[in-house]
């Protein structure tokens, strides 16, 4: 998590953890004016989409969702919705404009 929150330059007051009394969660959301990124951290190689993911973005309309997992590929799994390798955060996550 680290890793992501210096690539994105992120400021304390843009990070948030987010869930739901169902038990929807978002393991980092950073908010920055109008962009608003959802980053989910799975241990397995290939990652899915999951129904938190769906009502993340739908509860929080969050631009882009980052499935951040163990594996050293980056791949679009839905819209919006993209596979990140851990290898690739520093060569596929940008800073966020101020």
């Amino acid at each position: 998590m680290n890793s992501v929150l210096t690539q994105l330059n992120a400021q304390s007051e843009e990070i948030f953890y987010w869930s739901t009394h169902s038990g929807a969660e978002m393991d980092l959301v950073i908010i920055r004016g109008n962009t608003r990124l959802g980053f989910e951290f799975k241990r397995t190689t290939s990652p899915t989409l999951t129904k938190s993911i769906h009502i993340a973005m739908d509860d929080l309309h969050l631009s882009h969702v980052y499935i951040v997992h163990a594996g050293d590929k980056t791949y679009p799994i839905a819209t919006h919705v993209t596979a990140l390798g851990l290898s690739c955060i520093l060569t596929q996550l940008k800073p966020l404009d101020n």
